[in-house]
């Protein structure tokens, strides 16, 4: 299986979508496609919902990228994380590197009530 990269700018930062395999044999492209973007300084989004399959190339080519992005300061989130691909990295210990879409999504969504109950009393308040 091959592996196949797009990305995408908008004003948020890049979105790199990878779909395939990201294996022994595709890694190096990975890698080649990530740290330039990591270098330019803005935000990541690494889309992996087309990604069936991480080797442990594959985990050192996204540990390589984390660290490279720590070091330029730059955030880096993965959305898409298929449950499969999720069970290795979280079994690694890999996902505690990263933030995932779904859990910014679930921050923001646990924020949206608090801020709501904060207005609703600030209204009664007056």
């Amino acid at each position: 299986m091959s592996l196949n990269v797009k990305e995408r700018r908008n004003k948020g930062g890049t979105v790199l979508v990878a779909t395939g395999e990201i294996n022994s044999e595709t890694s190096g492209q990975l890698l080649q496609s990530l740290l330039p973007l990591v270098r330019e300084g803005r935000p990541l989004r690494i889309d992996l919902t087309a990604v069936t399959y991480v080797s442990s190339a594959g985990l050192r080519t996204l540990l390589v990228v984390y660290r490279e992005a720590q070091h330029a300061g730059v955030a880096v989130t993965l959305y898409g994380v298929s449950e499969e691909v999720r069970f290795v990295m979280s079994a690694t210990g890999f996902l505690d590197f990263f933030e995932t879409g779904e859990a910014a999504a679930a921050e923001a969504k646990n924020k949206r009530p608090a801020a709501k109950a904060a207005s609703a009393q600030t209204a009664v308040a007056r």
